[in-house]
């Protein structure tokens, strides 16, 4: 596994944007799928987005599609998320994900990831 650390969570209004970074501890970094996931409250972890380490393949769910953005700087081997337009439904602690390398897994199966951050809260008020 590879340690990953999240930051850039808070509380924000509708509307507002906030930009989430996870970064890892691992040289092998550019060769991960990597992903977005969070969890609401009482509900099941839930996929956001992820990218293979193609850069060109990106993936999101249709619920963050055209409001969320995920980018990788595998210079400094960190994921990025940029949420604009947030919405209350979008509260949630939100986690990152790395796989094993050049693992073309089910991008949105959390079980098809092997490395975990901690999250970060996101709370949205109206």
């Amino acid at each position: 596994q590879v340690p990953l650390v999240e930051s850039g969570g808070g509380s924000v209004q509708t509307g507002d944007s906030l930009r989430l970074a996870c970064t890892a501890s691992s040289r092998a970094f550019s060769t991960y799928t990597v992903a977005w996931f969070r969890q609401a409250a009482g509900k099941e972890r839930e996929f956001v987005a992820a990218m293979r380490w193609t850069f060109v393949d990106t993936y999101y769910a249709e619920s963050v599609k055209d409001r969320f953005t995920i980018s990788r700087d595998n210079a400094v081997k960190t994921l990025y998320l940029q949420m604009n337009n947030l919405k209350p439904s979008d509260t949630a602690v939100y986690y990152c994900a790395a796989s094993s390398p050049y693992y073309e897994n089910d991008y949105a199966r959390a079980e098809d990831y092997r490395s975990w951050g901690q999250g970060t809260q996101v709370t949205v008020s109206s």
